[in-house]
């Protein structure tokens, strides 16, 4: 497991088996994080099933030339610059396909292949048992009247309905008439979303309320 497959010169048959070792690899941390995540977009799932090969192509043609890993690591750095921030768990997850492709890319395919089985199994244990959120957060918005106290118009129902609940954001509109609510609730039962919509209703006169999925926060490392 512990021995390169690559000797003193690279052969077509070791770079075939490299670099099917890292689009499996690849594919099956692609399938893990889709399972764990249903957020996930189609692109960055293609990114994760291709990241291990490219890195491994990139490895195989610097390796032992100082000029070129050189070049390679500035050419790297300036991908940070041009990517959106994402989430700790995203960076965790580029930063493990990364790692399988410079793995293959010397060609420790075994180990490679064992430590991603080991790290996917950890990943998946973690997000589905561990540290899984039972019940989803959503947005909750609610248009108020100029003269409604919202800091203590809806705390009671908040409490009777919702396990927790934070104001995100608040804006006026329609020339400053009315006032948007944007919370962030986690509701106790599911089944008496209608009823908690009517009861704030009844309190903001039957103004616009909607209560939509709540996008996961950025958490950054």
């Amino acid at each position: 497991m512990l021995e390169s497959i690559l000797g003193t010169t690279m052969t077509g048959s070791s770079v075939a088996i490299c670099t099917a070792a890292s689009l499996l690899l690849g594919c099956l941390i692609a399938l893990v994080y889709k399972l764990t995540n249903k957020d996930c977009t189609s692109h960055f799932l293609v990114a994760l099933l291709l990241l291990p090969a490219l890195v491994q192509c990139v490895i195989m043609m610097v390796n032992g030339n100082l000029g070129a890993g050189v070049a390679v690591a500035g050419a790297f750095s300036l991908v940070r610059f041009r990517s959106a921030q994402g989430s700790a768990q995203e960076i965790c997850i580029i930063f493990l396909a990364m790692a399988v492709g410079l793995t293959n890319g010397m060609g420790y395919v075994a180990f490679a292949t064992a430590f991603t089985a080991l790290m996917m199994a950890v990943f998946f244990i973690a997000c589905k048992v561990l540290f899984s959120q039972r019940v989803q957060e959503k947005h909750l918005k609610i248009l108020i009247a100029e003269d409604v106290d919202y800091m203590t118009a809806f705390e009671d129902l908040f409490k009777q309905y919702t396990a927790h609940h934070r104001l995100v954001r608040t804006k006026t509109t329609n020339m400053g008439s009315l006032y948007q609510l944007t919370y962030r609730v986690r509701i106790k039962d599911p089944a008496k979303e209608k009823e908690m919509l009517d009861a704030i209703r009844c309190r903001n006169g039957n103004l616009t309320v909607s209560l939509i999925a709540a996008v996961p926060e950025k958490e950054t490392l």
